[in-house]
């Protein structure tokens, strides 16, 4: 037998050197495992986030639920039931191995038990993990949903502009009208009362702010989005009568017993009767703030054509009496019932394309006795300084109402007669 001698040897490693037929091979044998912890990984890290995304889904929504039962009275004591039951509507993967949910009141921002906080956890091993850890993964989900109750607003002193600074008190001015006052006005100040002014009301509610004394600052509620004008689609009545005003005697006994109907400007100038019924105003001036004694009873006056108001008397003892039509006044004047209710306590009508050269008055004195609903939407109204109205409900609606110098303005509106100022819906958020 030959012996390998050393030459041979040298060229066959050079051979085997050059050969690399087999490197793929190798590679993938040293890279498997690497490739295989990659994948699994993988696979792991899905798995991981498919259970976390479920349970907070889960907690999300168990968190609304319950924050919407704390929004009725009706409901608030299952809030923790509700909570709990949407959170096993909204497991699937997780079903079998979620824990049950954790659910509570809590405080959110400056509020008091005025959120719903859900935990809940998830405990499982994943499949490659399960190799290396000694444990099972738990994953965590927490939720917070803050509620706010919704609300219905009453007033009578309502500013429907929607824009600006809409009602405001100034000056040494009184207000007493525990039934509210509200202004639709989404605008910064929408409400300003001067600290030298004095208002006594219950609630002070606006789409925008209010700038009040410290005295008021406890009824405000501001950012209210659900305020209206509960007229806002209400014509007024007609009365297409011709009627003229005038006097009849002299000196002390003059007096006028104008009859429902339509007149082209109307200026009190001797003792006034009014009869009941609808008086449309187009244009001129409704004036009754002469010194004489002015009374009516179930009254309307509509105002259209660019008509003022000029609504009040002025010393010398002298009275001014108004009160409104019933619904049976009108069901009487052929209007439908719906209606009839809904023009029930209108003593003054303005229609909305009215848009008088300037600001209605009112200026009463301290024998004023003026009762109902005073509703001008298209138009502002200044209360003015030498005004002292004392009414058992007096309830003024207008684009803006301005309360000024001295005036003295009290209501007494019950508040199953006061007006609507709208509603809030109850409001839910997510708010962790």
């Amino acid at each position: 037998m030959r012996a390998i001698g050393y030459p041979f040897l040298k060229r066959f490693v050079g051979r085997l050197a050059r050969n690399t037929s087999g490197n793929a091979m190798m590679l993938v044998a040293l890279g498997a495992p690497l490739l295989i912890g990659s994948a699994g990984l993988a696979v792991d890290m899905s798995q991981w986030y498919v259970w976390k995304h479920e349970l907070q889904l889960a907690t999300d929504q168990a968190a609304m639920a319950g924050a919407w039962a704390q929004t009725n009275s009706n409901t608030q004591s299952t809030y923790a039931d509700r909570a709990t039951q949407d959170y096993y509507k909204n497991l699937a993967v997780t079903s079998d191995f979620a824990s049950s949910p954790t659910v509570m009141l809590a405080n959110y921002s400056n509020g008091s038990n005025n959120s719903v906080v859900v935990t809940a956890t998830a405990t499982k091993e994943l499949a490659f993990s399960s190799l290396f850890l000694s444990t099972p993964v738990t994953v965590e989900a927490y939720s917070q949903a803050s509620f706010a109750a919704g609300a219905n607003y009453s007033a009578c002193l309502i500013a429907t502009g929607t824009s600006g600074t809409t009602l405001s008190v100034g000056g040494s001015a009184t207000v007493t009208a525990h039934c509210g006052m509200a202004a639709l006005s989404c605008s910064d100040d929408a409400v300003v009362i001067d600290g030298s002014a004095t208002v006594v009301t219950d609630s002070i509610a606006t789409c925008g702010t209010a700038s009040v004394p410290t005295a008021n600052q406890g009824v405000v509620t501001e950012n209210v989005e659900g305020l209206s004008d509960a007229f806002a689609d209400l014509e007024p009545p007609t009365n297409n009568t011709p009627r003229t005003y005038s006097c009849t005697g002299h000196g002390q006994s003059a007096q006028a017993s104008p009859l429902a109907g339509t007149y082209h400007g109307l200026t009190v100038s001797c003792r006034t009767i009014l009869g009941a019924g609808i008086y449309v105003i187009d244009g001129g001036t409704l004036d009754l703030t002469g010194n004489y004694n002015v009374s009516g009873t179930n009254i309307m006056f509509v105002l259209k054509n660019g008509a003022t108001l000029k609504l009040g008397g002025s010393g010398n003892g002298n009275t001014l009496t108004l009160t409104p039509m019933q619904a049976s006044d009108f069901t009487a004047l052929g209007y439908s019932a719906t209606l009839a209710n809904r023009y029930a306590n209108m003593l003054i009508f303005e229609d909305r394309d009215n848009n008088p050269s300037q600001s209605h008055i009112i200026n009463g004195n301290s024998n004023s006795l003026i009762q109902g609903t005073i509703y001008l939407p298209s138009s502002n109204v200044r209360v003015n300084g030498t005004a002292d109205i004392n009414s058992s409900c007096l309830q003024l609606t207008a684009q803006t109402i301005t309360v000024l110098g001295n005036a003295t303005l009290e209501t007494r509106c019950p508040s199953s007669q006061t007006n609507s100022a709208g509603s809030a819906a109850a409001d839910v958020r997510l708010v962790a």
